[in-house]
């Protein structure tokens, strides 16, 4: 059963929808599963100024995506590329700890969903690639 706190975060659509206006952008597909997402990056040098995106996936991977979207604006490139990849080893790394800015991910990367973790992982994936982080 889904946990009432992911479909309040899926539920966030304040970043949905493409702009066509970006710096940079991706489409990735993850293929355990079929879930897709496009994504619009603002970006300059030093931080993401934006995000947009559009999901055809589950409500894990759309949780994942409305939180990340919210999260990284403003945020310095080089310590979004080390909170990503801290992100990342949760599903590798039996003491891996969440960054602070990024606390609110705790709430889908946790036992229950271990299962779901590339559908979490997939909007993460792709600020990666599109920043070829």
């Amino acid at each position: 059963m889904i946990n009432k706190e992911i479909i309040k975060i899926a539920s966030n659509t304040s970043n949905v929808g493409l702009k066509n206006k970006y710096s940079h952008k991706v489409s990735l597909k993850n293929t355990t599963c079929g879930d897709k997402i496009t994504l619009e990056l603002i970006a300059d040098k030093k931080k993401i100024n934006s995000m947009k995106y559009e999901t055809v996936s589950c409500i894990y991977c759309e949780a994942s995506a409305s939180l990340l979207s919210r999260k990284i604006k403003d945020i310095d490139l080089k310590d979004i590329k080390n909170d990503l990849m801290a992100l990342k080893n949760i599903s590798t790394k039996e003491n891996s700890k969440i960054p602070k800015r990024l606390s609110d991910f705790k709430k889908l990367l946790n036992s229950d969903n271990y299962s779901r973790f590339k559908c979490i992982f997939l909007p993460i994936d792709a600020v990666v690639k599109a920043l070829k982080l």
